[in-house]
């Protein structure tokens, strides 16, 4: 996939998973001077010293363009745009402290998928709030870290309320193997992302719970009816759901073992034990979303019965049995 051209820039990248990790190594190898920005002072050291990072995707060898660091202050230090890669939930406070050291005008981009659980909004308007004095834009679409840390072709949208913002960083971001397409649907990009791991749990759990494909083909195709409802709450864009943020997320993330969402349904369809296993976003969205769902009169049955599942009050085979004895209907 080809890129258009964009001048060598300093991006910072906050947030030292595996997501960020993966970005930082992309961007680096577009040729932009890359800090890293990490809480754990052992992972910043043997990133610079080892071109390594001891905790994730450790068999990739990090492009020396990447300078890691743990001052929040020194990360984003003449950024051209900075990348927030931190988990959903940690979005307030790490954007508060952002806000403390960041210069206005410069962009920040939102790469996590998830609901803030405090306030039921999306990601973009926390960060709004906190840092009113810089443009929000978000980074989404189906991509697992493993694939774009390697360098393998990568397609994502890149949203902003502002359409000419969106394309200015579709530019700068776009890579040889990654291509950025842009949006001025923020919400609708970031809605998709967020539901998605919603659904992919879903899907894990079927699939763990033995199933079969055809209830697991049911669950997806069903689970994106609901996520569009969900979606529309926020004021998503049906075109853009149907786009790479949404139905491509969904579609990836939906039955592949590098998903850590599908993978934790699977644990749970399976009955196996979830402690010590990857964080997965779509947790703490499907409580948010099953709430938001309900307030606002919006038919979610799968969602629900995910949120129910994850609070152990049903079982997989007790949540398949009330959604097939739902009353008939029309599909559409």
């Amino acid at each position: 996939m080809s890129a258009p051209e964009a001048k060598a820039a300093a991006i910072a990248v906050l947030g030292g998973g595996a997501w960020g990790t993966a970005l930082a190594q992309a961007e680096a190898l577009a040729g932009h001077e890359v800090r890293l920005w990490a809480r754990d002072p052992a992972t910043v050291e043997t990133i610079n010293g080892a071109r390594r990072n001891p905790r994730f995707l450790s068999d990739i060898t990090l492009d020396r363009r990447i300078r890691a660091t743990a001052d929040l202050a020194d990360a984003v230090a003449g950024a051209a745009s900075v990348l927030l890669v931190t988990p959903a939930q940690t979005m307030a406070p790490v954007s508060r402290m952002l806000a403390q050291v960041l210069v206005p005008g410069v962009p920040v981009v939102l790469c996590a998928k998830g609901i803030d659980a405090a306030s039921g909004t999306l990601l973009s308007a926390v960060a709004a709030r906190n840092l009113p004095r810089n443009p929000i834009a978000a980074l989404s679409g189906p991509s697992f870290a493993v694939d774009v840390a390697a360098g393998l072709p990568t397609a994502v949208t890149i949203a902003a309320d502002d359409a000419e913002l969106a394309g200015v960083l579709s530019t700068l971001l776009s890579t040889p193997a990654l291509r950025c397409y842009s949006s001025d649907d923020l919400a609708g990009v970031e809605a998709g992302g967020a539901l998605k791991n919603v659904m992919a749990i879903a899907a894990g759990a079927v699939a763990g719970a033995g199933m079969g494909a055809s209830a697991q083909a049911a669950t997806v195709t069903r689970g994106f009816v609901e996520l569009r409802r969900i979606a529309g709450f926020f004021g998503a864009r049906s075109e853009t759901l149907m786009g790479l943020s949404g139905f491509g997320d969904l579609f990836l993330t939906c039955g592949s073992g590098k998903s850590r969402n599908f993978t934790y349904g699977l644990a749970l369809g399976r009955g196996d034990p979830l402690d010590g296993l990857p964080l997965a976003e779509g947790v703490a969205t499907a409580a948010i979303a099953d709430r938001l769902a309900r307030e606002g009169g919006i038919d979610a049955p799968i969602t629900r019965n995910v949120a129910l599942l994850l609070d152990r009050a049903i079982t997989v085979r007790e949540a398949m049995t009330a959604l097939l004895s739902r009353p008939l209907k029309s599909e559409v």
